[in-house]
């Protein structure tokens, strides 16, 4: 089982490895759900952790729909990241109807390899998950982060489970959503997957 903890700040990333945590989403303001953290933050988590770092490519809090500049930001730190070794990145893009921006994350997919990629949370929001998930696959896209389109892992596991099976080993489901240390074990047991996300996952 891959225990993936979700930190804003180097103290929760060295607490996480401490921890027993296997892999961090890098994150920084997680009150808005989280943004790209600095160049200092990223630099120091892969120099001084030994497990790997997944930073989140984010401009800004709020929707997804981003602006042609808010894009070229992205790309950018995707740059960034490939510069200082991260072992990927994580974002997620969607039109304003509520889909899979498959141009776009195509692109910067493209861009950040041979990085892995994380489509995250974003897909929550979309009305066919079930459909949406062939298009992430089709560009590439390495895992998905998703509660199951619900706030919650539990309250989301049916879903989860029919992504698992439509995805059949294609990409990689990580579950999450309010996923902690206390219910990660009934959680396994009942969801199809062996990656978990939460901020308290290890502590």
């Amino acid at each position: 089982m891959i225990k993936e903890a979700c930190v804003g700040n180097i103290k929760e990333a060295l607490l996480a490895e401490e921890f027993g945590a296997n892999r961090i989403e890098l994150c920084e303001n997680l009150f808005e759900g989280g943004t790209t953290p600095s160049y200092g933050t990223i630099k120091f988590c892969v120099d001084k952790l030994n497990i790997p770092t997944m930073t989140m490519i984010r401009p800004r809090g709020g929707d997804f729909n981003y602006s042609d500049a808010e894009f070229e930001v992205m790309k950018e730190d995707i740059k960034i990241c490939k510069t200082l070794g991260s072992y990927g990145v994580v974002f997620g893009i969607l039109t304003d109807d509520l889909k899979i921006d498959k141009e776009r994350t195509k692109e910067l997919v493209e861009l950040a390899a041979p990085m892995q990629v994380t489509f995250h949370k974003a897909f929550d929001l979309i009305s066919n998950p079930y459909e949406e998930i062939e298009n992430l696959i089709a560009c590439g896209v390495n895992r998905l982060l998703t509660s199951g389109t619900k706030d919650t892992a539990e309250e989301g596991m049916e879903v989860l489970n029919k992504l698992s099976s439509i995805v059949n080993g294609r990409l990689q489901i990580v579950a999450a959503g309010k996923v902690t240390k206390d219910n990660l074990s009934d959680l396994s047991e009942k969801i199809n997957c062996n990656e978990f996300h939460g901020k308290r996952i290890v502590f």
